[in-house]
């Protein structure tokens, strides 16, 4: 398996990735309506823009030359943390869960940030998914005390922040 930086290219394989991981790895968290009616390109113009515009940088994780996982991280989108690095996401391919494939991108991603000058980051997790949480905490995350609601078709849902220090 390696490991490459996604381009404008990808995007169709990276939303199909976050779309069908999304459909295994949310159910029973989120409405099945809305898992059985995500389509696979839902993604394709937030990453194409995020991608473009160097906002987020995204790695993908590849078996075989087909890409099967990514990862999509940058400089934190939150105000009150301006110095420190967020991972937006990671997700693989359901047949992939299990398989090291997230924690070779989470490390991938870790390392890249750490020579991108970040001594700190954080990501969001939310509170029903509890394999994330043992996969962040596995890997070094330590869960805070913040949370922020957030909605997925009208559902109210809560995220948890998980940060770690990089040095």
């Amino acid at each position: 398996m390696n490991i490459r930086k996604a381009d404008r290219n990808d995007v169709k394989d990276i939303s199909r990735i976050h779309a069908l991981s999304w459909k295994k790895a949310y159910k029973g968290m989120l409405s099945q309506d809305y898992l059985d009616n995500l389509e696979e390109d839902f993604w394709v113009s937030a990453f194409d823009n995020w991608i473009t515009s160097k906002a987020l940088t995204v790695q993908l994780i590849f078996d075989k030359n087909e890409p099967i996982g990514c990862i999509a991280y940058g400089k934190s989108r939150d105000n009150t943390l301006p110095n420190w690095a967020e991972i937006v996401s990671i997700y693989v391919l359901p047949e992939y869960f299990g398989r090291g494939c997230g924690k070779s991108l989470l490390h991938y991603a870790l390392s890249d940030l750490k020579t991108m000058g970040y001594d700190h980051v954080f990501l969001w997790v939310l509170d029903k998914n509890h394999q994330a949480q043992i996969f962040y905490k596995k890997n070094g995350f330590s869960e805070t005390n913040e949370q922020i609601p957030c909605e997925i078709s009208g559902q109210q849902l809560i995220d948890y922040r998980y940060t770690l220090q990089l040095t």
